[in-house]
C-alpha cells in the first residue's frame, strides 16, 4: 500500500474534519492534528469517553454524519475511519467539491514516517506494549510523540505531540493499513487470526505481517516474540535473520526467567539480555503475556538509547491502559473488573492472569461477543476459552459496523459450551438482565469480569449499583486500580 502523496501538505495548518472522531484511534489523531496547529472538527454517531479529551483539546464535535458539516466547517481535508463507507453522502459531496478525503492511517503514517517511528504491531498486546514504551520514553525525558489505541493512565491520554525525535504508535492491522508505516523500530507482539472480514485465512494474516516487517526503514531492527506460533511461522520465511527475539528463559535476545506471580496482582521476573541476567523487573500488572509485553518494551527502550535501570524503574510504576483488566469496584468481598478482550487468545490470557493473581476466587464472566464475522469463525474457540470460568453470562453480539449474518448469534457459543460439558452458562437479553443475574448469584469471595470490545464497559458499574440496591450496604468503588491483561 502506498500513501497518497497528495496529503504531503499536512504540515501546513489547515481545516480538517474527522468522521468517526469518537473512536480511540481517531480521537488520538484529532488531538495530534490540533496540537500541530490545524483547525480540527469532527463528528460521530454516539458520544464516547474519548470525546471528552477531544473537546478539551479545543476540537468542535457534532453528533451524527451529515453533508452539512462541509458547509459548517469548510474543511480542506476530511479524514474518515474504515467503518465509514466510501459512498457515504458526506464523502461523495466532499469529492464533488474537490475536498481531499483520506483514511486515518494515511494521515497518521505521514506524521509517523517523518519521525523516528517506533511502531508496535500484533494481534494482541499492542496497546499495553505501546503504553509501556511511551511511559519509559516519557520518564527518560525523550519527549516522544504518542498515538495509542487506548488511554494510558500514567500519561492521562491516548495521544500527545512531543518535541522529541521519536514517535511511539500502535499500528492497526485490522484493515491492512499498518503496511503504510515505515518504522525505525518495528515490533510484532504476536500474529493470530482475527478481523475475519478482512483476512480470509490465517495465512493471509501472516503474509500481511511479513509485508509490514519488510516495509520498515532500511536497516531498521525488528523486535518479535519468538514464543508466538504465528511469529515463528513468519520468521521461518528467513527474511529477518537478525531479528531481535524475546521470550522465556535465556535463549533469546531478551528473556524472562524466575517468573513469580504475586497474590492480588503483579509479577516479578529476572531479565536476560543476550543470555546474561541483567536485573529484575517488578510489574504491578499481571499475567505472563504482560511479562512478554514488557520484554518487548525493554528491547525497544534499549534501541532508543535508554539504559535498563531507568527503563525497569518506569515499568515498575506502569499502571496499565484503560480497559485492560481494569478494577471497577469491590462490594462485600466481591471484586469487579472490566477487560477489552474480544478474541479467544485474549480471553485465555486474561483468565490465566486472574487465576494466578486470585487463585482462591470463583470467577464469573459476562461476555459480549464483538462482530458477527468473528463469532462465526471462532465461536468454538470462544467456548473453549470461556469454560475455564466458574460461571458464564452471554450477551447478544455487539455488531460494530457489521450487518447480521443468518444463523450467527451468541447461542453458537452457548451451544458449544453445552457440548463441552459446561453447565453453568446463561444467555442474557440485555445489560439489565445480566446485572440482575450476576447480583443474584454472586457470593462473597467471587470475582466478576465484564469482557468484550463493544459497549460492555459500562456494565461493571451497573453491577455495582445493583449490588448496592439489592444488598443495602455502602460499597468501595474506584477506577484507579488496574491489573492489565
Amino acid at each position: 500500500m502506498e500513501v497518497n502523496e497528495a496529503f504531503a501538505e499536512i504540515k501546513t495548518p489547515m481545516k480538517i474534519h474527522l468522521m468517526g472522531i469518537g473512536g480511540a484511534g481517531m480521537s488520538g489523531l484529532a488531538i495530534l492534528l490540533s496540537s500541530m496547529g490545524h483547525i480540527v472538527s469532527g463528528c460521530d454517531m454516539e458520544d464516547s469517553f474519548y470525546l471528552k479529551k477531544v473537546r478539551q483539546a479545543g476540537v468542535q464535535v457534532t453528533m451524527g454524519h451529515h453533508r452539512e458539516h462541509i458547509d459548517a466547517y469548510s474543511p480542506s481535508l476530511i479524514i474518515h475511519t474504515s467503518a465509514i463507507p466510501q459512498d457515504h453522502p458526506e464523502l461523495i459531496d466532499a469529492r464533488k467539491r474537490g475536498i481531499k478525503v483520506a483514511r486515518r492511517a494515511e494521515i497518521l503514517s505521514l506524521i509517523f514516517n517523518s519521525r523516528k517511528g517506533v511502531g508496535i504491531a500484533g494481534t494482541h498486546g499492542k496497546t499495553t506494549t505501546s503504553s509501556m514504551i511511551s511511559l519509559i520514553a516519557e520518564r527518560a525525558e525523550l519527549m516522544p510523540t504518542v498515538a495509542i489505541g487506548g488511554e494510558l493512565s500514567d500519561i492521562g491520554c491516548n495521544a500527545k505531540l512531543g518535541n522529541g525525535e521519536f514517535m511511539v504508535a500502535e499500528l492497526d492491522e485490522s484493515d491492512g493499513s499498518f503496511e503504510l508505516f515505515a518504522p525505525e523500530v518495528a515490533i510484532i507482539t504476536n500474529i493470530d487470526w482475527d478481523h475475519i472480514d478482512h483476512y480470509p485465512s490465517y495465512g493471509a494474516v501472516i503474509d500481511a505481517f511479513s509485508r509490514f516487517a519488510d516495509g520498515k526503514k532500511p536497516g531498521a531492527p525488528l523486535i518479535i516474540c519468538a514464543e508466538d506460533p504465528g511469529a515463528q511461522r513468519m520468521l521461518s520465511f528467513g527474511n529477518h535473520p537478525d531479528a531481535i527475539t524475546y521470550g522465556w528463559g535465556s535463549g533469546w535476545s531478551w528473556g524472562a526467567g524466575g517468573v513469580r506471580h504475586n497474590a492480588g496482582g503483579g509479577v516479578d521476573y529476572t531479565v536476560f539480555k543476550g543470555g546474561t541476567a541483567i536485573g529484575t523487573v517488578k510489574l504491578k500488572v499481571s499475567g505472563e503475556h504482560n511479562v512478554l509485553n514488557s520484554l518487548a518494551a525493554l528491547a525497544a527502550a534499549d534501541l532508543m538509547g535508554i539504559p535498563f535501570e531507568p527503563a525497569a524503574a518506569a515499568l515498575e510504576t506502569f499502571g496499565g491502559a484503560k480497559r485492560r483488566l481494569q478494577f471497577v469496584g469491590e462490594f462485600d468481598d466481591i471484586l469487579i473488573y472490566d477487560d477489552y478482550g474480544h478474541h479467544p487468545s485474549e480471553i485465555l490470557a486474561t483468565m490465566s492472569a486472574i487465576s494466578k493473581a486470585w487463585p482462591d476466587r470463583s470467577l464469573s464472566v459476562v461476555f459480549q461477543p464483538h462482530r458477527y464475522t468473528r463469532t462465526e469463525a471462532l465461536y468454538r474457540d470462544f467456548a473453549r476459552a470461556l469454560k475455564t470460568a466458574s460461571r458464564v453470562y452471554l450477551l447478544p453480539i455487539y455488531p460494530a459496523d457489521e450487518s447480521p449474518i443468518s444463523g450467527v448469534s451468541s447461542f453458537l457459543i452457548m451451544d458449544e459450551l453445552t457440548s463441552l460439558g459446561f453447565g453453568d452458562a446463561v444467555m442474557c437479553g440485555d445489560f439489565k438482565e445480566a446485572a440482575d443475574l450476576v447480583c443474584d448469584n454472586a457470593e462473597n469471595g467471587d470475582l466478576v469480569l465484564t469482557l468484550g470490545a463493544g459497549s460492555i464497559e459500562t456494565l461493571g458499574r451497573q453491577i455495582m449499583s445493583r449490588l448496592q440496591e439489592k444488598r443495602g450496604h455502602g460499597a468501595e468503588c474506584s477506577d484507579e486500580k488496574a491489573i492489565v491483561a
